[in-house]
């Protein structure tokens, strides 16, 4: 058997194994004798040391129009487009994968300003697929803010993971929200909200440098009911507040407002003026993501959007298919 993870020579070669000759974790195992944890960490470690550096060419002149038409369209600072090649526009998880490699140059830029720097951060899988494509941003100023509390369970999309891997992949440090992502009652909120730790965290997400937030759709499908977040009568409710989006435990309306469900009252996390007031950037991938994203940024919370090709085409026309 090939020697442990530390091997330098192993760690290549896993690295070459999975990202250029295109063989899956369990594959790359088998082939150098090793276990499917071990090539798990040797691709960490490669992505950690630089020696992997995953990026995605997306200024195409397809894109950058794509871009200018986001920014006119929803008055945003900046748009970046992820290229979606003919045949996978209906594939939602390729689409996450090409936001998030998008998204990881982003944060490149933003998080390596050689200068300390606070990053407030979502969840969801799109944030996860950011968090797996970054490499070579070392900065020990860095400061990963969760804007939410966290779910019961460790998963590579919950705010404490992610803020714990960014901080890990980076040098930086980490805070997290010691709270649960949602409160059993709007009464439970208010107590879990006055308590010293948390308090100190929400002032510090409310004063982030730039906040990273991803997108979901309410509906049965979504994320947060098929990962238990939510229950049906959660669901039932939030149909008949006419909510089809939320963002960091907010619930919005079609138009942008939020939503009247007491569910926008038992989330700790930040709130809808705190993302007014900071540089927000918006993740969203997938077409079936297209009224929820519309919902979100019609809010007015955000200034960066984040998002792939064949999203963005729908996101630039009107409701009736006219081009805006």
């Amino acid at each position: 058997m090939l020697d442990t993870v530390g091997d330098g020579d192993t760690r290549v070669l896993a690295a070459w194994l999975y990202h250029v000759r295109g063989m899956n974790q369990q594959e790359v195992g088998q082939r150098l004798r090793i276990s499917r944890f071990r090539v798990n960490r040797m691709l960490a470690e490669a992505r950690e040391a630089g020696i992997v550096r995953i990026s995605v060419q997306h200024e195409t002149a397809g894109t950058l129009a794509l871009a200018d038409a986001l920014c006119a369209r929803w008055g945003l600072n900046e748009a970046l487009v992820a290229p979606v090649p003919p045949g996978t526009e209906g594939d939602a998880a390729y689409a996450r994968r090409s936001v998030g490699l998008v998204a990881a140059g982003f944060l490149r830029r933003v998080g390596g300003v050689g200068r300390p720097c606070s990053i407030g951060v979502g969840w969801g899988r799109t944030v996860a697929e950011m968090v797996q494509a970054l490499s070579g941003l070392r900065n020990p100023g860095l400061r990963f803010v969760s804007l939410m509390g966290s779910m019961v369970r460790t998963s590579a999309t919950g705010p404490f993971d992610v803020c714990a891997r960014l901080a890990a992949l980076t040098g930086g440090q980490a805070q997290f929200l010691p709270a649960p992502f949602l409160a059993d009652s709007v009464e439970d909120c208010q107590v879990i909200q006055r308590q010293r730790m948390v308090r100190e965290t929400l002032a510090a997400a409310r004063n982030v440098d730039v906040a990273i937030i991803s997108v979901g759709e309410c509906t049965p499908e979504a994320f947060l009911f098929s990962s238990g977040v939510l229950t049906a009568e959660d669901g039932a409710n939030l149909r008949a507040a006419g909510a089809v989006a939320d963002t960091t435990g907010m619930f919005f309306r079609d138009d942008g407002t939020l939503a009247e469900t007491d569910l926008n009252h038992r989330a700790p996390s930040v709130g809808i003026e705190d993302l007014r007031a900071c540089d927000v950037a918006m993740l969203a991938a997938g077409t079936e993501k297209a009224e929820a994203t519309r919902a979100v940024l019609r809010s007015g919370v955000v200034n960066r959007l984040v998002v792939d090709e064949a999203l963005a085409r729908m996101l630039t026309l009107e409701a009736g298919g006219v081009a805006a």
